[in-house]
């Protein structure tokens, strides 16, 4: 039996795996990275190719290793990508992939990890799945009777491709806002839609902001209760690019989306909206689906969590949900799991000893 089995390999999974085995667990023998991507990067790897590192939320270094300052104009997919995988190859991290977790369940003593390439028991699961394979698609009157094309921020490939098409974006975060920048650049015209005017702030985005939004999201999964959005808690920050989008109309909102029809959209108030496209910059849910056995759950719809100890079962560490959903808090949370899990194991052989 392992002692651990880590789910996922971005940057809380890293940050787990590389405090385990400087604790003393070794790769692949005591413990085991999991990864459902053919290759390193998370789900950066996916991220569209004009989202550049320049243009990206801040990449924060994983422990032991800078990333350095690479080419702001380079595609972060490609250099979170080889960042990810250097640092693997650096520290010995030996991720199985491409191997996909279908679901967890208990037995006395450990959990039992079933994939598509086999099953692991273990004493203890760290889960770091994040959020990018369940995008969220809010429900609208209408929606499935729109003859454009719709589709989500996780589908999106090249503004381009939008080139004098008439593009209702959805959505009031990060993403929302640089589409309709890259949408009106590329020739597109754009309506943007948000269920509450959009959140702009000039507070500096530095690391004692970044504790403020960790601590208050975490306040919500202490209490049970699903994360909220992004947005909601850090807001949007009033760049020079920003400020230019709003002077020139791009960047702003028309107030919420009331329904969906064949052609466009009508917005509250009944002003309707021609369109050809609707792109659905809605954010994402934590995936977690695999968990469901274990019964996590609270009444509220969320987990409630200690830390990064799930309350509910103190054999499951959650990293990369919650307040740990960015980079910054994955990598402090990787480290607070993996410490944990040190304690939890100690006190386990404690335990085995005393009834032994």
């Amino acid at each position: 039996m392992l002692q651990v089995v880590v789910i996922g390999a971005g940057q809380a999974g890293l940050s787990a795996a590389y405090h385990l085995q400087r604790q003393g667990l070794r790769p692949a023998r005591d413990f085991l990275v999991l990864d459902a991507n053919e290759g390193p990067g998370g789900a950066w790897r996916h991220r569209w190719d004009s989202l550049t590192f320049g243009t990206a939320h801040n990449i924060h270094d994983l422990p032991a290793m800078e990333l350095g300052t690479p080419d702001p104009t380079e595609p972060a997919s490609s250099v979170v990508a080889r960042y990810y995988g250097d640092y693997e190859q650096e520290f010995g991290l030996e991720v199985r992939r491409p191997v996909r977790v279908q679901k967890v369940e208990g037995f006395d003593g450990g959990l039992t990890v079933h994939t598509d390439k086999g099953t692991w028991e273990t004493r203890l699961l760290i889960n770091a799945t994040g959020t990018w394979d369940r995008p969220y698609w809010p429900y609208y009157p209408g929606r499935e009777l729109f003859r454009g094309r719709q589709l989500h921020t996780h589908d999106f490939v090249s503004a381009d491709e939008f080139r004098s098409k008439r593009v209702v974006v959805v959505g009031a975060g990060t993403s929302a806002v640089q589409f309709l920048l890259k949408l009106a650049d590329a020739g597109a015209r754009t309506t943007w839609v948000t269920r509450r005017p959009p959140s702009f702030t000039d507070r500096t985005f530095d690391s004692e902001w970044g504790r403020d939004v960790e601590r208050r999201v975490h306040s919500r999964t202490k209490a049970g209760l699903p994360p909220s959005s992004v947005v909601s808690v850090t807001g949007l920050p009033l760049t020079a690019q920003y400020r230019a989008g709003i002077e020139s109309g791009v960047l702003r909102s028309r107030g919420p989306l009331r329904r969906i029809t064949e052609t466009g959209i009508e917005l509250d108030g009944g002003v309707m909206v021609p369109a050809d496209v609707i792109l659905w910059a809605t954010g994402f849910r934590a995936a977690l689906d695999h968990l469901q056995p274990l019964k996590l759950r609270e009444p509220g719809g969320g987990i409630r969590m200690d830390g990064v100890t799930v309350l509910k079962d103190e054999r499951v560490l959650l990293v990369g949900y919650g307040a740990s959903a960015s980079t910054l808090g994955a990598t402090r949370a990787g480290r607070a799991a993996a410490n944990q899990a040190v304690r939890r194991l100690g006190s386990m052989e404690q335990q085995e000893a005393l009834a032994g």
